[in-house]
């Protein structure tokens, strides 16, 4: 029992290992991560903060901000039946929503701290997604920096469904608490928010191990956003 019992595991280790394809890919002239599961749902575009610099290899591997909140949990979106597409900065964020919608709609961009910065961006270039989830965000003047989601947009005419996930305690001066409830008010209903609590607090308050990139919390951003569709 036990000698078929120990086969049964061997013969289906290679089969759980298959369940991820990670490949790289090149969207909008920036090469980026895929993460395409054996069955996918939904499509997920995850911007990382920081300089945005995730330094794909030839593989799908990424050697860059592996610490970020959205880097470092992007697997937990595949294993929910998403197709992930972790882009670089440079990533045209239209070409990347018409990339994933032609794997499966719907399309949630994803984006982090300075990676809100660069969801505006795209959404004001023309990016449609179809929901957008924006963790520790620059969202408007009292969040801290006069860059913002709000003054990059102008009007919240071309923003999607929104869910903004923020830390009660994020003490990062470009995305303090209080930028949220302006952000909420603007959005005239697009947007609503879910606060988060608890977790641990080290080192520099605007990096990746703080309240600001969640730390402690992972599984919580992970099931708010990828829920949020």
């Amino acid at each position: 029992m036990i000698l078929r019992v120990c086969l049964a595991l061997m013969l289906s280790a290679p089969a759980m290992g298959a369940a991820f394809a990670d490949e790289t890919v090149t969207v909008g002239g920036s090469r980026a991560a895929l993460i395409r599961p054996a069955a996918v749902r939904a499509s997920v575009i995850l911007l990382p903060g920081g300089d945005g610099a995730i330094n794909v290899g030839d593989h799908g591997d990424i050697h860059g901000l592996l610490g970020n909140q959205l880097v470092r949990t992007r697997n937990a979106y595949a294993a929910r039946g998403l197709a992930v597409l972790v882009a670089d900065y440079g990533t045209d964020l239209k070409a990347a929503v018409d990339y994933m919608a032609a794997i499966k709609r719907p399309v949630t961009v994803i984006a982090t701290s300075r990676g809100t910065l660069r969801a505006a961006e795209g959404i004001a270039r023309g990016a449609r997604p179809d929901a957008l989830v924006l963790t520790s965000g620059f969202l408007s003047q009292e969040s801290g920096s006069s860059s913002n989601a709000m003054s990059i947009l102008g009007s919240p005419s071309a923003l999607p469904r929104t869910l903004v996930i923020h830390h009660t305690a994020d003490a990062c001066r470009f995305t303090l608490p209080a930028g949220v409830a302006p952000f909420i008010r603007w959005s005239g209903g697009k947007a609503r928010v879910k606060w988060l609590s608890g977790g641990a607090e080290q080192g520099d308050a605007c990096e990746a191990r703080g309240h600001h990139g969640f730390n402690g919390l992972d599984g919580q951003v992970v099931g708010l956003a990828a829920g949020f569709r």
